[in-house]
C-alpha cells in the first residue's frame, strides 16, 4: 500500500513543453532524475529549488486521475493493461493555448479558454481508472477536509476520492509554489518569458496519458507508461 499512482497528462518527453516544465521544476518525471534548471530572472537559485519543491515531486503534469493506493487484489500490470485499452478508444486534439497564471499561492499554466476537449478527457479518466482505486484512508480524507470544500466537491471527494472533478475540474500544469505575494509577480512574470522563449510557436497535441508512480511516500513522481491514443 505504499506506492500511489496516478492519471496524468505530461507531454511527450521530446517535446519543448516537457523541456520547459522539467526545467522550472528541476526534475524529468520520464527518466526520473534531475533536469538541468532554468528559473526567472532576479531569483536566487536557493530560493527558486524552495519555491519549486512542492510541484517538483510530482513531476511536471495535468491531474486527470488524482493519486491513489490501488486496491487489493490489483496490481500495476493490471493498471497499465487498462490504460493501453482506454487509449485505444481516444483521439488526440490541440492542447489549447496556455498561459501563465497564479492558482491561489502557486503559479501554473493554464489554457486561455476552457477546453471540451480536456474536460472530457479528465472526466473519462476519473471514471475509467476508479475500479482500481482503494479508499483513501481516514488520515487522507482528514487532509483533504482541511481544505474548505464545496457540497458537492465534498461529495465528490467521497465518491471519487477528490473534489476536484467533472464540474469543479480546471487543467494546470504547476510550476512554482507557494509563491509569497511580493515575489509572485516577478515570478510568474520571468515565467512568462522563459515559457515564450522555450515553447513559443510549437504545436502541442494530447496524444497520450500517462500513468505515473510515487514508489515510497517523499519520493518523487515518475511515469511507469505512456498511453497513446489511437486516433
Amino acid at each position: 500500500m505504499t506506492a500511489r499512482y496516478a492519471i496524468y497528462y505530461a507531454p511527450a518527453p521530446e517535446s519543448p513543453l516537457w523541456s520547459f516544465g522539467s526545467g522550472v521544476l528541476g526534475y524529468d518525471a520520464a527518466s526520473g532524475v534531475s533536469a538541468p534548471v532554468i528559473a526567472p530572472d532576479g531569483i536566487a537559485p536557493a530560493e527558486w529549488a524552495v519555491m519549486t519543491a512542492a510541484p517538483r515531486r510530482y513531476g511536471f503534469h495535468a491531474t486527470l486521475k488524482a493519486p491513489f493506493h490501488l486496491r487489493d487484489g490489483v496490481t500495476e500490470d493490471d493498471l497499465v493493461a487498462a490504460g493501453r485499452a482506454f487509449a485505444a478508444t481516444r483521439a488526440a486534439f490541440a492542447l489549447p493555448e496556455l498561459e501563465l497564471t497564479r492558482l491561489g499561492a502557486f503559479v501554473a499554466l493554464q489554457p486561455k479558454e476552457r477546453s471540451s476537449g480536456l474536460d472530457d478527457l479528465a472526466s473519462a479518466c476519473v471514471e475509467a481508472f476508479e475500479p482500481f482505486r482503494a479508499a483513501p484512508d481516514a488520515d487522507e480524507r482528514a487532509r483533504r477536509l482541511e481544505t474548505p470544500l464545496t457540497e458537492r466537491q465534498q461529495s465528490s471527494l467521497a465518491r471519487w476520492g477528490y473534489p476536484y472533478v467533472f464540474e469543479d475540474f480546471h487543467f494546470h500544469m504547476t510550476l512554482a509554489g507557494p509563491v509569497a505575494d511580493g515575489v509572485a509577480p516577478l515570478v510568474t512574470k520571468g515565467l512568462t518569458r522563459l515559457y515564450a522563449d522555450h515553447v513559443a510557436f510549437a504545436t502541442i497535441r494530447v496524444e497520450a496519458v500517462s500513468l505515473f508512480v510515487e514508489d515510497a511516500p517523499g519520493r518523487g513522481f515518475r511515469i511507469v507508461d505512456r498511453f497513446v491514443f489511437a486516433g
